[in-house]
């Protein structure tokens, strides 16, 4: 049984930061891309960032463009999103995701999420 399943959420103050984890089981990690996506009140579930099975390559929607940065443990199954100089639009309901060479056109499997609150 695959699982998915994220940490490091909470309430932070505009311009902080929050680091995210996603802890992988049940799947050959290093064989899948993974990334972030976010859903806000209201909104459409959008993506964050992605990351290629090596890790050596990172892609990142324009809004978090330079002050997030994903990356990952194979070793350890573990994904992670370093999020920096947070505002407002930032809140939402991240998740973690992960699938194969279509990702993120095709996610194969999804966390349940984890609630940033960016307060002013």
């Amino acid at each position: 049984q695959v699982q998915l399943v994220e940490s490091g959420g909470g309430v932070v103050q505009a311009g902080g930061s929050l680091r995210l984890s996603c802890a992988a089981s049940g799947l050959t990690f290093v064989h899948f891309h993974m990334g972030w996506f976010r859903q806000a009140p209201g909104k459409e579930r959008e993506f964050v960032a992605r990351i290629t099975p090596s890790g050596l390559s990172t892609y990142y929607a324009d809004s978090v463009k330079g002050r997030f940065s994903i990356s990952r443990d194979n070793a350890r199954k573990l994904l992670y999103l370093q999020m920096n100089s947070l505002n407002s639009e930032d809140t939402a309901v991240y998740y973690c995701a992960a699938g194969g060479p279509r990702f993120p056109a095709v996610i194969d499997y999804g966390g349940q999420g984890t609630q940033v609150t960016v307060s002013s």
